[in-house]
């Protein structure tokens, strides 16, 4: 168990590092000042993890530990740094919006589990975790969120979830596990917009 929770911290951590730099990216896209990069890259890294944890009925894991708005911090200083080298790449946000998604994904499947939750809940927890920063992201931004455009992204991590899933049923070690729902999660977003893949659209009669 204790072993268990020090991998979701890991992944807790690292995720809300890798979205950090997507919502302040996002942020510096809008001419936005530093304090304003830090609220989008906060809301991005703990939002979707918050809806989570009032939803578990548990305090939100930013206020038992203060290292996620420190990490935090230290990504805005990693954009600022290194904003001339991120510059250059031009889907930098996107491989670390994909990178946050895939993680929290993980995170919000596994604290699930911790709290006693069935399967089908972990997965929607997961969505939840790894999705709904980006939609409070897109708000702040005047975006339309990513999960209603045509691409797919709250998809990827169902399906991240479910191949989460299949191996605990076939008991596969938590380390395979972890990795495989990982790459399923990025794969499908990365060949998702690689290739133009989307859901069909809703007519409007």
């Amino acid at each position: 168990m204790e072993y268990d929770i020090l991998v979701q911290q890991i992944i807790e951590f690292l995720g809300t590092f890798a979205f950090a730099i997507s919502g302040i990216r996002h942020a510096a896209s809008k001419r936005f000042d530093w304090f304003g990069g830090y609220v989008c890259g906060i809301a991005v890294a703990i939002g979707g993890g918050t809806i989570r944890d009032v939803m578990l009925g548990t305090t939100p894991f930013w206020m038992t530990n203060p290292i996620y708005i420190e990490c935090t911090a230290m990504a805005l200083l990693f954009v600022i740094v290194f904003a001339r080298h991120l510059k250059r790449l031009s889907n930098a946000w996107f491989a670390f919006d994909t990178l946050g998604l895939a993680l929290f994904n993980i995170a919000g499947i596994q604290k699930s589990i911790v709290f006693g939750q069935p399967f089908w809940v972990a997965i929607i927890m997961g969505c939840i975790t790894g999705a709904a920063g980006g939609v409070i992201r897109d708000v702040l931004l005047n975006n339309e969120p990513v999960i209603f455009r045509k691409e797919i992204y709250a998809i990827a991590a169902v399906a991240g979830g479910l191949a989460y899933w299949g191996l605990v049923v076939l008991n596969v070690p938590i380390e395979v596990t972890v990795i495989v729902s990982f790459t399923t999660t990025c794969l499908i977003r990365f060949m998702a917009v690689k290739y133009h893949l989307s859901l069909p659209k809703l007519k409007n009669e």
